[in-house]
């Protein structure tokens, strides 16, 4: 006899089964897009050299940084995602930088362009964003595409609860510029993701289990990425490790975190992501030597293995 999860069941609420669910058993698959955005803290707006962990090339595709067009990237991406993964239908996925900073008008432009490459086969529409981009007149425009029948997902990096640590790694907005813009999103039919970052050398495990409460107050949050952190070549933190090292997690550490973390998150919420994966050309630390899927195996076998269940300690509690 197998496990539940030698069935297709996991101890968490994860992704993979939501969208099998809504969209009637079709392989649905995200076209990641590089609008060529970038970000607040990086122009000089409020800052310059972006958050110190970050160096966008190495959490995306090659394929998205040498498309000379959206079109070309979408098209691509859509004939890679049939041929490897027997894709069927798609969303399409605005990710790196911030993919609402700039004019309304030119957003809607960029967008429909992409939504109407095979719009027969699209199915949604995902913005990543920061919070301090966003405003009335743009969560109007991504609502637009709901009254078209697709699913749009605004994705907003909340990184870490704590202001301190956003000051520190040069984040230029502050938590409660987030939540600023959850309370915006509150009546919106858009769904909201929010994306974490685990690891930062000077929180501690109690202050990043406390995500969890602050996750958990937003009822409009419907989907979350966690993420460990990653040290990357090109990154102002990639510097700093070199001159003096700092703890990161060992896969064994992060999964024995996430075993902790997950029971106090709310059950309804999807997890679209237990972690990141960087490119190992510009990966830096830590190098857990496994591919993707072994990862994600590794991780999911161990919580089953622990008894973890997403939301048990939050529903002991409510």
């Amino acid at each position: 006899m197998g496990t539940p999860l030698d069935f297709g069941v996991k101890p968490y609420n994860y992704y993979g089964a939501y969208l099998k669910k809504k969209y009637e058993g079709k392989r649905v698959f995200k076209i990641i897009v590089d609008g060529g955005f970038t970000c607040p803290n990086r122009d000089g707006s409020k800052g310059y050299g972006g958050c110190s962990y970050c160096n966008v090339d190495s959490f995306t595709p090659e394929l998205s940084r040498k498309g000379p067009t959206i079109r070309e990237q979408i098209e691509k991406g859509m004939e890679r995602a049939v041929k490897g993964y027997a894709a069927e239908k798609f969303i399409i996925y605005f990710q790196p930088n911030t993919n609402t900073y700039a004019p309304t008008h030119y957003l809607k432009m960029m967008y429909d362009e992409a939504l109407s490459i095979a719009p027969e086969n699209v199915v949604g529409l995902s913005v990543g964003t920061r919070p301090d981009c966003i405003d009335a007149e743009k969560v109007a425009l991504l609502e637009s595409y709901r009254d078209r029948g697709l699913d749009v997902d605004l994705e907003m990096g909340m990184e870490s609860i704590y202001n301190e640590t956003l000051s520190k790694i040069n984040r230029g907005c502050t938590h409660e510029e987030l939540e600023t813009a959850l309370n915006l999103v509150q009546n919106s039919p858009l769904d909201v993701c929010v994306h974490t970052i685990f690891g930062f050398p000077w929180e501690t495990r109690e202050m990043m289990l406390k995500y969890a409460d602050e996750i958990n107050r937003f009822p409009k949050i419907k989907f979350a990425k966690l993420h460990h952190l990653h040290i990357v070549e090109g990154s102002i933190m990639g510097v700093q490790y070199k001159r003096n090292p700092f703890p990161v997690f060992s896969i064994e550490d992060y999964t024995d975190f996430l075993a902790e973390f997950i029971p106090l998150l709310r059950p309804d919420i999807i997890l679209q992501r237990l972690f990141g994966l960087a490119d190992y050309d510009l990966l830096i630390a830590p190098n857990w030597g496994l591919k993707k899927a072994e990862i994600q195996t590794y991780i999911d076998k161990e919580l089953e293995r622990r008894g973890v269940l997403q939301g048990a300690k939050y529903e002991a509690l409510v």
